[in-house]
């Protein structure tokens, strides 16, 4: 989407407390995945290093505004988000201002404060205050923001942060560790720690701690491909491509395809097809056509092995591997009675398809960003009851993957398109139940039933209260769902759960 890539800036630590610098390093973190749920687009934290590499600035450096414009426009940035905080008898004092870079224009202090026990909590506040200042009509509730971070406690978290910090990879690892010792469940912990046991070549420790993120977490795609990379590197080729297949079914990116296609040809299959479609995708990069040149060789087409090969020193003629190989086709070619691979492989040489070890996370978050709009596009040109429909049915789609923010979006997005969707309210309302608003809950789940009776939103009901222990008025929500859908798994479930609390459902 156009002016909105965001960079945020470490916040400037005032406590005093250099051991407490840990903080200002947390808040890109947390502001850059609550502003990409929000439907923005954040600068990462490898390319606000080069930017600071290439301007000549360390990565601790402070910049004044005159320098934090340069690092935007290094980047391309819209918005700047940089900020301080003070701690002072266990409590953090936070103030964040948003940079408008092409008016260069600074937002007034965005300010909140809390315990430091809860800074999830104020990152997150300041990460909804910040999007609303960007834009007045963001539709997510703050309250929605505050229920995103899933419980990581703050020891859990400062271990993460000074993990991902480290200089040394015995730290980084040991900080990592700890972290996800204390937060097993902690996908951004374990993603970190399996690319630091990668780094490290701990291949199998790597694709154990990968294994352990959860399907779900919007990081299983960059989990998947690491473990991908863990797996070839210990030649388990058959689970390397099932990784690489998984993160390809969702973004099927070149890098990704490729990796399918190399892991898939270790195990002696035809990847000529999945080569094809990387050089189709991305046909300026010599590797990919390296790779289709020795899938063709192994296919035993010598023609067409050479043009791509000739593609390759074309797009890169210093290419050695790719030089030689072709010499040894040509020579091939006349010899007879020699099977082709043979001949070229006779004194050792042997060709390998290229593998892409580097896991680009702007280029993915790019991609998937470019879909989002050209799904709003395609999604736009349909009557409002279906857009109503299909942006109610992504919204589910994010709450069966625990991402509440996103979830809301979509629904809000299907409540301005139809407000009488009855569906879209009832996902609503089960958004305002997992964030903890159960009296807004309520009144979007009553809404959604004033419009048109629906099981999902009897049943934010009935959780409602069953969780306030109103048993009658559970059994009721739980009956009038079971009218409209009798045989709702769902409902059934909680017709048996209530049953054994001695509440019987005809």
């Amino acid at each position: 989407m156009p002016g909105r890539l965001i960079l945020v800036l470490p916040f400037e630590n005032r406590s005093g407390q250099s051991n407490l610098g840990w903080i200002g390093d947390s808040f890109p973190d947390t502001l850059n995945q609550r502003l990409n749920s929000a439907g923005f687009l954040t600068i990462t934290r490898d390319d606000r290093q080069f930017a600071l590499d290439h301007l000549g600035l360390p990565i601790d450096f402070r910049p004044t505004r005159a320098t934090t414009i340069r690092i935007a426009q290094t980047l391309d940035a819209n918005y700047v988000i940089v900020g301080n905080y003070t701690v002072e008898n266990g409590r953090i004092q936070v103030q964040a201002q948003v940079l408008e870079v092409n008016k260069l224009r600074l937002s007034a202090p965005l300010e909140d404060s809390s315990e430091l026990a809860r800074l999830f909590d104020i990152e997150n506040a300041t990460a909804w205050k910040v999007a609303r200042q960007i834009d007045p009509h963001f539709p997510v509730a703050q309250q929605t923001f505050l229920a995103a971070s899933g419980g990581v406690g703050l020891s859990a978290f400062e271990d993460y942060i000074r993990g991902t910090d480290a200089t040394s990879s015995e730290e980084r690892i040991k900080r990592l560790q700890e972290a996800s010792t204390q937060a097993p469940g902690y996908a951004a912990a374990l993603l970190a720690l399996g690319k630091a046991q990668y780094s490290a070549r701990e291949y199998d420790q790597a694709a154990a701690t990968l294994a352990k993120v959860s399907p779900s977490d919007r990081l299983d795609l960059e989990a998947s491909f690491y473990l991908g990379l863990a797996r070839f590197n210990t030649a388990k080729y058959a689970d390397a491509e099932a990784a690489f297949g998984f993160v390809a079914s969702r973004l099927p990116l070149p890098e990704v395809v490729n990796n399918q296609a190399v892991a898939s040809s270790r195990q002696g299959k035809d990847a000529v097809a999945l080569f094809e479609r990387v050089t189709t995708a991305d046909p300026n990069d010599a590797d990919y056509h390296y790779n289709l040149a020795v899938a063709l060789l192994h296919r035993g087409d010598p023609a067409a092995c050479l043009r791509e090969l000739d593609t390759v020193l074309k797009l890169h003629p210093a290419d050695s591997e790719a030089t030689e190989l072709h010499t040894r086709v040509v020579a091939s070619i006349h010899l007879t009675g020699t099977p082709l691979t043979t001949a070229i492989t006779a004194d050792g040489f042997q060709p390998l398809e290229r593998i892409r070890r580097t896991y680009s996370e702007a280029s993915f978050r790019q991609a998937a960003f470019q879909l989002d709009q050209m799904r709003a596009v395609r999604l736009a040109a349909l009557p409002p009851a279906e857009r109503a429909t299909q942006y109610t049915q992504l919204g589910r789609e994010y709450l069966t993957q625990g991402l509440i923010p996103e979830a809301e979006r979509e629904f809000q997005t299907a409540i301005a398109a139809d407000p009488r969707s009855a569906a879209a309210r009832a996902g609503l309302a089960e958004v305002r139940e997992r964030s903890g608003g159960s009296e807004e809950a309520r009144s979007e789940a009553r809404s959604s039933l004033d419009i048109q009776p629906n099981v999902d939103a009897w049943l934010v009901l009935a959780r409602l209260d069953l969780q306030a222990n109103r048993l009658d008025a559970a059994t009721a929500d739980v009956a009038a769902a079971l009218r409209v859908e009798p045989n709702n798994s769902a409902a059934q479930g909680m017709r048996q759960a209530l049953r054994t609390r001695g509440h019987n459902i005809p």
